[in-house]
């Protein structure tokens, strides 16, 4: 062997000993992990856009439901920040991650589901496009984020297993903890299909056979029938609605006739509305009801703006 041989064998020894190290570290896995990852971040900031969609078209006018719309937004994002960000031979940060937005996205669903069940802090949800789409992508953020906690770790090392926890999961614990993610998976697409199929996305209208008025927060206001607050919508008109589709699920219109308001001191009228509906109006206003009030006498909708404008209380008189 010549000198010029003697020195160059062993560089080129060292530079392919480097570079098989280098390959062993980035495993065959390297590159789905980080799919995952983006996938799993990416879907918790489209939660946080959803919810920040609605939070700014009216939501936060909402008692109690408008703050937590909004902590919902923040929380998701800097989740979906954090879930990118953690580099990924920080095994542990990202695990605990990947597994608080996984919990955070499933909260959320479970949130929904109950406001379009039984409602909740006095909202009732109804079935709308943009909820469903929330529901399915948050149980899909909670499969990506769920086996991206669970994901085994890069071998190596001479700790046991329970040493390392959770940087590296025992197998026997990853399946069982696999089993119940699927599970939960399941379960809550099965109940998110449940409520959107219980819910109603076109209530029947709020009929009108008689208006009355109540005393509620000190202001004489028309009342259906059965005693529940009718509302105005500002942007209507005397002679039409504004109020359509997901708005109209929200609000059901009151329909009737001009007979369902003898003895106020107003004029009652109604108005025809697409679909041939007659809907009842009061000194000009076309009237609605609200689904967050679910029982006489409560006034929940005063001074919201959803659906395009300000939800008022119509007075008996003006």
């Amino acid at each position: 062997m010549t000198e010029r041989e003697s020195m160059i064998w062993p560089g080129t020894t060292r530079a392919a000993g480097r570079a098989a190290r280098e390959h062993a570290e980035l495993p065959p896995r390297g590159w789905a992990r980080v799919v995952v990852r983006v996938a799993g971040s990416g879907l918790l900031i489209a939660t946080a856009a959803i919810h920040l969609d609605l939070y700014l078209t009216g939501y936060r006018t909402i008692p109690t439901i408008g703050w937590l719309f909004l902590l919902q937004v923040i929380a998701a994002f800097g989740l979906g920040l954090a879930v990118l960000a953690i580099p990924g031979r920080l095994v542990v940060p990202g695990r605990l991650a990947a597994a608080a937005g996984a919990g955070f996205a499933l909260a959320t669903l479970g949130g929904y589901i109950l406001s379009v069940w039984i409602g909740l802090f006095g909202f009732k949800e109804v079935r709308t496009t943009a909820g469903i789409v929330a529901g399915v992508v948050e149980v899909a953020a909670f499969v990506v984020l769920a086996a991206l906690a669970l994901a085994p770790a890069a071998a190596g090392g001479a700790a046991g297993a329970w040493a390392t926890f959770p940087a590296r999961i025992p197998p026997a614990a990853a399946r069982a903890a696999g089993m119940i993610a699927a599970t939960l998976t399941v379960a809550a697409l099965v109940l998110l299909g449940l409520a959107v199929a219980g819910a109603s996305s076109t209530p029947p209208a709020a009929t009108g056979t008689a208006l009355k008025t109540a005393t509620i927060r000190g202001t004489t206001v028309l009342t259906n029938a059965k005693g529940f607050t009718l509302y105005s919508f500002a942007p209507d008109t005397p002679a039409s609605s504004k109020c359509y589709g997901s708005c109209a699920a929200y609000w059901p219109p009151v329909t009737g006739t001009t007979a369902a308001g003898q003895g106020l001191p107003g004029k009652v009228a109604t108005i025809t509305r697409t679909g041939g509906s007659r809907q009842l109006t009061y000194n000009g206003h076309p009237l609605y009801t609200y689904i967050g009030d679910t029982a006489p006498g409560q006034a929940r909708g005063i001074n919201l703006n959803l659906n395009g404008g300000l939800w008022h209380e119509v007075p008996a008189s003006r």
